[in-house]
C-alpha cells in the first residue's frame, strides 16, 4: 500500500523535527547552545502545519473510518488514536504558549518550556509507536483492494512531507536543518567559551 509508505515517510519527517527539538532544547539546557527562538518557532510551526493540518486530518477523515468499517475489532486502538489526535491540539497549544513565555521572560522561562517539550515529545513518540506497531500492520492484512485504493488516493494527494504541496515545506525544513546545531543539523555546534 502506498498509503503505508506515505504514513511512514510522514512519521520519519516528523521524527526528524522532534529529534531536532529534543537535541536543541537539551543543548540549551546544558549550556552548549544559546536560546534560538527563531529555530524553536520553526520547529513548532512545522509540527503544527505538517502533522496537525495535513497528516492527522487524513487519518481522521479517511483512514480511521475505513479501518473501522473493515476491522471493527480494532475499535479500541482507533478510539485511542482519535483521543490522541484531540489531545495533541492541547499539547501543541501548551508548547506554543510555553515558547512564548520563555521568549518573553528569558532564562527563567526555560525550565517550564523544557518540561512542556519533554511531555510533548513523550506524547508524540507514544502516538507514532501505536500507529506503527498496531495500526499499520492491520492495513496490509485486513483492507480489501477497494479500501486500499481509497486510502492510497487520499494519502497520495498529501504530497511529500519533506516538501509539502508545491514545495511549501522545503524552505521551512531546510531552514530547520540549517539552524539546528551540529551535529544534528548544519548550524553552529558548541558554543565557544
Amino acid at each position: 500500500m502506498k498509503a503505508i509508505d506515505i504514513i511512514r515517510d510522514e512519521h520519519r519527517a516528523l521524527a526528524a523535527v522532534l529529534k531536532a527539538m529534543e537535541f536543541t532544547v537539551a543543548g540549551i539546557g546544558d549550556g552548549r547552545f544559546p536560546a534560538d527562538f527563531h529555530l524553536l518557532a520553526m520547529l513548532v510551526d512545522y509540527i503544527v502545519r505538517v502533522p496537525e493540518e495535513g497528516h492527522h486530518p487524513k487519518e481522521d477523515d479517511v483512514l480511521f473510518p475505513l479501518v473501522r468499517r473493515f476491522c471493527p475489532e480494532v475499535e479500541p486502538i482507533l478510539d485511542e488514536l482519535d483521543l490522541q489526535h484531540r489531545n495533541g491540539r492541547a499539547h501543541l497549544l501548551d508548547l506554543a504558549m510555553a515558547l512564548i513565555h520563555y521568549q518573553a521572560v528569558g532564562p527563567a522561562g526555560f525550565a517550564p518550556f523544557a518540561e512542556v517539550v519533554a511531555r510533548y515529545l513523550a506524547f508524540n513518540w507514544a502516538h507514532i509507536e501505536l500507529e506503527e506497531t498496531k495500526l499499520l500492520p492491520l492495513l496490509r492484512e485486513r483492507l480489501d483492494a477497494e479500501a486500499r485504493a481509497s486510502v492510497d488516493a487520499a494519502f497520495a494527494a498529501n504530497a511529500d512531507p519533506w516538501r509539502g504541496i508545491d514545495g511549501e515545506f522545503t524552505e521551512l525544513f531546510s531552514a530547520i536543518v540549517a539552524a539546528t546545531p551540529a551535529p544534528m543539523g548544519l548550524g553552529p555546534g558548541r558554543r565557544r567559551p
